[in-house]
């Protein structure tokens, strides 16, 4: 009887190292003893025990997120900033077979990249042009992460953290060219009032009639007002001459 249990429990051991189930986004490298074979699944794979064994590996799209990074501008500005990568392995066989851990290895070299690449810019560039930043970073990660069957689809700068002091400049800054702006807005404002005054004027002038129909509108204006009283003591033909001048038609 124990004879019998020992056999069912070797039997297990066998037939579990000998039958694995990959999901539809895993593959398995299998090793026949120490040496590549081949990358099977996903669904039923089956092993000859004790000569080939199979490694795991996921194809879907790991985000992996960049420590902050202590870094200098192009402009020796200090501050820190961190980064998500994007990442997916696209050949198993040489993620297993070209690097120790792929996963570890695309961090650190993510993160001494985002260093390099940091420091190539100055803080306007890095401030405003982050979109550009973002693909250099994309494009050299690409490139020497493609021997190891890993493919980087996207870098994204998360957040960058300036000292105190840089702070406080830019918020100067910021403010002062805000003042700027409603200063500017303002004179324009006023020039483009001066210019219709004057061209309001010149028309008055040269138009006795305009005149005359632009003190009536001033008296209706008045008038509106409930609590002023409008009175006209002469008729405008005999005021006329103090309103446009002297008129010989």
């Amino acid at each position: 009887m124990e004879f019998m249990i020992v056999l069912v429990i070797i039997a297990a051991i066998v037939f579990s190292s000998m039958v694995k189930i990959l999901n539809e986004w895993d593959r398995g490298v299998v090793l026949r003893l120490g040496k590549a074979v081949g990358v099977r699944g996903p669904g039923l794979i089956f092993l000859i025990p004790f000569v080939e064994r199979m490694i795991k590996i996921g194809t879907r799209t790991i985000a992996m997120d960049v420590q902050p990074q202590d870094v200098i501008t192009k402009d020796n500005v200090s501050m820190q900033v961190n980064a998500v990568v994007y990442f997916k392995v696209v050949s198993p066989l040489e993620a297993i077979t070209k690097i120790e851990d792929y996963y570890f290895a695309t961090s650190q070299l993510a993160q001494t990249t985002l260093r390099s690449v940091m420091g190539q810019y100055p803080l306007d560039d890095v401030l405003e042009h982050r979109d550009k930043i973002n693909s250099a970073l994309q494009g050299i990660l690409d490139k020497h992460t493609e021997a190891w069957g890993i493919k980087v689809t996207m870098v994204e700068l998360k957040q960058i953290d300036l000292p105190k002091e840089m702070q406080r400049a830019m918020a100067r800054e910021a403010e002062a060219e805000r003042e700027r702006r409603a200063k500017v807005i303002s004179a324009d404002g006023e020039l483009q009032r001066s210019q219709k005054l004057a061209e309001a004027s010149t028309t008055l002038a040269t138009s006795p009639s305009a005149l005359q129909l632009a003190y009536l509108q001033t008296l209706t204006e008045i008038a509106g007002d409930k609590s002023n009283t409008v009175i006209f003591p002469l008729p405008l033909d005999m005021i006329k001459p103090f309103l446009g001048g002297n008129d010989k038609n």
